[in-house]
C-alpha cells in the first residue's frame, strides 16, 4: 500500500508542477498584453481561452437550411434523452458493482483518472490530441449550428488549452438570447453537441468496416492470447500469440479448421503442431499431449447438465488455449458489426452495436493505449482491394488508428457530456426537463383547481433540483474514482 500511495503522489506532483509552470507563463502573457492581442483570456486561473472568429462564416453557410437543422435538433434531443437514461443506468450499475463486487484489480494511478492525451498512459499524445481537437470542434459546431438555426447569435469559437493540450472547445452564443429562447429550442441547442459526437462515432464505425475489409492475414493459421496452465499447450511449449499452421500434417488456416481437427482427436492423443513463433518468426514443430476437455470444465465448477447443453463429452480433446482467433482478429474486433463479413438481422444489430461501443471504450485499457495489440497488428497484411493497393499496409494502419481514436473520443465526449450535472450539457438538459415538469404541474393545478403553484416557486424548485443533482452526481463520480483504493 505504501508503494502505491507513493506512485500516486509522484504522479500528482508532476501534474501540479506542469500546471504551476503553465500558470506562470499565462500570467506573464496577460501582464504583457499578449492575451489581449490574441483575443484570449484566462479561465479558472490557468486555462487559456483562445477565441477566434474563423468559424463564424462557415457556420452561417452550414446552418442555412434552417428547417433541416431544426429537425436535426429534435432528433438530437430524443437521442440525448435516451442516452442520458443509459448513462444514469450505467452509473447506478457502477456504484452497485463498486459496493458489492470485489474485483481485486489494482487501483488506477492519478494520471489514469484524467482524460488528457499523453498524461493518461492509455491515451497517446499524438492520436489523442488530434482526436480531441477534431471531436471538440465537431461538438461545438453542433451547438453553434443549432444556435443559428434558431436565430441565436454566436460571438466566437475557441479552444480551451492547458499548455499544448486541448481541454475543450467552446462556442459563445449570446447568453441573454439563450435564456430568453423557448425551452424546446434551448434544449435542442444543448443536445446538439453530444448528439453530434454520437452520430459522428456511429458514422465512423460504419466507415471502419470497409477499411477493415482491406486487410488479410499475413500468414494462414490461428493463435491464442492465453495459454492455460498445466495443460498440453503449456507443457508442449506453445506461447501466447504463436500461430498454429499445422496439426499432424493437416493445414490449419481458420478457427473452423482447428475445431474440425480437434473433433477428430481424443483426450490422451499426442499430436505434432507446426507453429510460427511470435518471438522471432521462426517455424518450429512441437509435440502436445491433449487432455480431457470434459474433466477440465468439471474442475472449473461446471455441472454435467451444462456440459451436455454445450455438447462437451468425456474424452473430448483439449489443447489448453483461450481466445483462439485467426490472423485478422485484431482488425475484425475493431470493425465489429460494420465488418463486411458480419451477418445478422435487425435484432442482432440492435445487440451488437451497443456491445461494440462498450468494446471500443475499453480497448485502450485492455491494450495499454493502442487500438490493436502489437502481436495482432504484425499478423496483418494489405489485401488486393483498391484502397489497400493505393495506400499499402502502413496507410491502412494509419487510417485504422485515426478512425479508432476519433470514434473513441467522440463516444467519450458524447456520453460524458450527458451526465446530468452542470456544467455538462446533460445538466442543462436536466434543468430544463425539471422546469418543464414543474410548469406542467402548475398548469394542471390551475386548470383543475386542485393546487396553485407560483411561477417563482417553479424556478426555485428547478434550481434546487439542478444543484442537488449536480452535487449528488459529483459525489458518485468521486466515489467511483476512489473506491478501488479501499
Amino acid at each position: 500500500m505504501g508503494s502505491g500511495l507513493f506512485a500516486i503522489e509522484a504522479d500528482w506532483s508532476f501534474v501540479f508542477l506542469f500546471i504551476i509552470l503553465w500558470y506562470i507563463l499565462v500570467r506573464s502573457w496577460e501582464s504583457s498584453g499578449k492575451l489581449d492581442d490574441w483575443n484570449a483570456s484566462r479561465a479558472l486561473g490557468f486555462i487559456l481561452m483562445l477565441r477566434t472568429s474563423w468559424g463564424k462564416s462557415a457556420l452561417e453557410k452550414i446552418s442555412k437550411p434552417r428547417k433541416f437543422w431544426r429537425a436535426y435538433g429534435e432528433l438530437s434531443l430524443w437521442v440525448c434523452w435516451f442516452s442520458m437514461f443509459a448513462v444514469g443506468l450505467v452509473l447506478l450499475l457502477a456504484v452497485i458493482s463498486a459496493l458489492l463486487v470485489d474485483t481485486k484489480v489494482d487501483p488506477p494511478s492519478a494520471s489514469e483518472l484524467v482524460a488528457i492525451p499523453g498524461l493518461n498512459p492509455m491515451i497517446p499524445l499524438g492520436w489523442g490530441t488530434v482526436a480531441f481537437v477534431v471531436c471538440l470542434v465537431i461538438h461545438e459546431f453542433g451547438h453553434g449550428i443549432q444556435a443559428r438555426a434558431h436565430g441565436m447569435r454566436v460571438r466566437n469559437f475557441g479552444l480551451l488549452l492547458l499548455g499544448p493540450i486541448p481541454l475543450g472547445a467552446f462556442a459563445e452564443p449570446e447568453h441573454s438570447e439563450i435564456i430568453e429562447s423557448p425551452r424546446r429550442e434551448r434544449q435542442r441547442m444543448f443536445a446538439a453537441g453530444p448528439a453530434t459526437n454520437i452520430f459522428a462515432a456511429l458514422l465512423l464505425m460504419i466507415l471502419m468496416g470497409p477499411v477493415a475489409g482491406q486487410f488479410v492475414a499475413a500468414e494462414s493459421g490461428v493463435h491464442s492470447s492465453q495459454i492455460i496452465k498445466e495443460t498440453g499447450a503449456e507443457e508442449g511449449g506453445l506461447q501466447p500469440w504463436d500461430t498454429i499452421i499445422e496439426i499432424d500434417g493437416d493445414p490449419i488456416a481458420t478457427t473452423d479448421d482447428f475445431s474440425n481437427k480437434m473433433d477428430e482427436l481424443s483426450a490422451g492423443d499426442s499430436v505434432h503442431m507446426k507453429v510460427i513463433r511470435y518471438a522471432d518468426g521462426s517455424i518450429e514443430t512441437i509435440v502436445v499431449n491433449l487432455t480431457d476437455k470434459y474433466d477440465y470444465y468439471l474442475e472449473l465448477g461446471w455441472d454435467v447438465e451444462s456440459l451436455e447443453v454445450y455438447g462437451i463429452e468425456e474424452g473430448d480433446a483439449f489443447l489448453g488455449v483461450e481466445n483462439l482467433a485467426g490472423g485478422t482478429a485484431g482488425i475484425d474486433r475493431l470493425a465489429g458489426w460494420a465488418h463486411p463479413d458480419f451477418e445478422g438481422n435487425m435484432l442482432t444489430y440492435s445487440v451488437a452495436v451497443p456491445l461494440h461501443t462498450l468494446n471500443i471504450l475499453v480497448t485502450p485499457f485492455q491494450y495499454q493505449g493502442v487500438a490493436i495489440h502489437p502481436a495482432q497488428e504484425e499478423m496483418l497484411a494489405a489485401g488486393d482491394g483498391w484502397l489497400a493497393s493505393l495506400v499499402g499496409l502502413e496507410g491502412l494502419l494509419f487510417l485504422v488508428n485515426l478512425i479508432f481514436w476519433l470514434i473513441w473520443v467522440n463516444i467519450l465526449l458524447g456520453f460524458t457530456n450527458l451526465i446530468p450535472m452542470v456544467p455538462f450539457d446533460g445538466g442543462h438538459l436536466f434543468k430544463d426537463i425539471v422546469h418543464g415538469l414543474m410548469n406542467g404541474l402548475r398548469k394542471i393545478g390551475k386548470r383543475t383547481g386542485f393546487w396553485s403553484i407560483h411561477p417563482l416557486w417553479v424556478n426555485h424548485v428547478t434550481t434546487k433540483a439542478s444543484s442537488m443533482s449536480s452535487l449528488l452526481l459529483l459525489l458518485v463520480l468521486a466515489f467511483l474514482m476512489i473506491s478501488p483504493y479501499f
